[in-house]
């Protein structure tokens, strides 16, 4: 396999700039040629392939979001896209694909790869709702932005002696509302997979103030 093409697709994530500097700068040290595909599936459909050098990903590390681009294609979801984007990768002499990103990408990482094309799939998501996945990139960064919020709320709720809900990403995957829940100390905490527990909201948001330290 000498030729391979990298994107970046859905929503972006904190650590897919790092993703894309190790497959290229690991690539190359393979002896092998590296495509990006600007703007995820939409750019592969569109053939927006371009080569990728080892100076094209230097000083991107430490950058938030994706140096290549991302955006939604609905197209890709159909047969035909589905076959229109194989047809671009074949005629660029692309041996294998690798897509980094989360639920909805390597979705259609699947679809390419049920057809028979080698493609490798990256866990990017800040929702950290790959099966298979311990912790997929962005979801560590997220978790902590989460904590300093509710640090900086604590102060005030303490301060007026109020109550706040703080809401975090995720989707249908409450890992960040359970890990934001256990390290930064709010109570309750709730999330989708909870879904039993609604009727207790009432009674629970009650007991909000718990713990809040009153001043005299």
């Amino acid at each position: 396999m000498k030729r391979v093409a990298l994107l970046t697709s859905g929503g972006d994530a904190p650590g897919m700039n790092a993703a894309i500097r190790a497959i290229v700068r690991n690539g190359l040290d393979k002896g092998r040629e590296v495509f990006g595909i600007r703007h995820g599936f939409a750019g592969l459909l569109a053939e927006n392939l371009v080569p990728l050098r080892a100076r094209d990903v230097s000083g991107i590390i430490q950058r938030g979001g994706t140096v290549l681009g991302s955006a939604r294609c609905p197209e890709f979801k159909t047969e035909e896209g589905q076959r229109k984007a194989l047809r671009v990768l074949r005629q660029n002499d692309i041996e294998g694909l690798i897509v980094i990103g989360g639920n909805g990408s390597q979705t259609g990482a699947q679809a390419l790869s049920q057809k028979d094309f080698p493609v490798v799939g990256v866990a990017s998501t800040i929702d950290n709702d790959l099966w298979g996945s311990e912790i997929t990139i962005g979801v560590d960064t997220a978790l902590n932005i989460a904590l300093e919020a509710i640090d900086r709320l604590k102060v005030t709720a303490s301060s007026h002696q109020r109550a706040f809900l703080v809401e975090v990403m995720g989707r249908e995957c409450g890992y960040l509302a359970l890990m934001a829940g256990i390290a930064g100390e709010p109570r309750p905490s709730s999330s989708p997979r909870w879904r039993r527990t609604r009727k207790l909201w009432p009674r629970s948001c009650g007991r909000l103030t718990i713990g809040v330290r009153r001043t005299p």
